[in-house]
């Protein structure tokens, strides 16, 4: 009896063990969307006040790639539209560093995103309390058809 009941305590508690060892299931992560974000109680020391902006705005930025972004004459061969991805650190004079491609859509389009943004005037520097603090930014840089393209309709952010 003494035995049935020494291996009914084991089997127990080894059941109890087993459930504390299961891990967690992780959480979903936060999906922020436009209109259903809040202001944070306290936000990060490097986040800034006011973003960065390109000189005249979007429409200005949407001006600077139609006078300087050329199509390269290898995508339009085969055909390539879309967009290359690039980011980039606006620093607290404005001027531009650290251009990188996120997301590549071909070498030839890529060459010539990097070779735009090398051109790009200063921008007007990101703000925390008042003063100018670098920021990185990403940053779309349409390439051939952009009729597929779609632009986010909304307030003006940048402006």
């Amino acid at each position: 009896m003494k035995h049935l009941f020494f291996l009914f305590l084991l089997v127990t508690l080894g059941l109890a063990e087993g459930r504390a060892q299961q891990p967690t299931p992780p959480k979903a992560p936060v999906e922020l969307r436009a209109g259903r974000m809040q202001a944070q109680a306290r936000p990060a020391p490097n986040r800034p006040d006011v973003p960065p902006q390109f000189p005249g705005g979007a429409q200005g930025l949407n001006h600077f790639f139609q006078q300087n972004l050329k199509y390269p004459e290898a995508a339009s061969v085969k055909q390539i539209s879309g967009h290359v991805v690039m980011t980039f650190t606006v620093e607290a004079d404005g001027h531009l560093t650290n251009p990188s491609v996120v997301q590549p859509l071909s070498p030839e389009c890529d060459s010539e995103a990097l070779r735009v943004l090398g051109q790009m005037p200063a921008w007007k520097p990101a703000t925390r309390k008042g003063q100018p603090v670098p920021i990185q930014v990403r940053l779309p840089i349409p390439f051939g058809n952009s009729e597929g393209l779609q632009v986010e309709q909304g307030n003006v952010k940048f402006e």
